[in-house]
């Protein structure tokens, strides 16, 4: 599924969008590992418009962000805050509920990374 995140980095006033792909299909199928490649996904695409050059493949830690479900018409969008900026992902078509409840079990669920990895956040 591709799907487009509209980020926006601290100190910037100007916002922009990527397209962001993860293997999974419809939103409403998704299940709590879909979720957690989605906020991977989501993080990454803040850390390329810091830095461009950062490497594609880098570790992400689903650890130290605030994260919020909000109605968008007939779907969803996942918004996302970490120290260096704001994303906005979406919309997605699946009830509010569901991908809350995913994306707070995919957050509870994720490893904690081995002592200096180098990590988004």
């Amino acid at each position: 599924m591709v799907f487009d995140v509209e980020i926006v980095l601290k100190g910037r006033d100007v916002a922009v969008t990527q397209a962001v792909s993860v293997t999974h299909g419809d939103p409403a199928s998704w299940t709590e590992a879909a979720v957690r490649d989605v906020l991977v996904e989501i993080l990454r695409a803040i850390e390329r418009a810091h830095n461009p050059s950062a490497p594609p493949d880098r570790a992400v830690i689903l650890r130290g962000f605030s994260w919020i479900v909000e109605p968008a018409g007939d779907a969803v969008v996942l918004a996302v805050e970490i120290p260096m900026g704001a994303a906005v992902a979406g919309p997605f078509k699946i009830p509010q509920a569901k991908l809350d409840a995913l994306v707070s079990s995919a957050v509870r669920a994720a490893p904690r990374p081995p002592a200096g990895t180098p990590t988004i956040h």
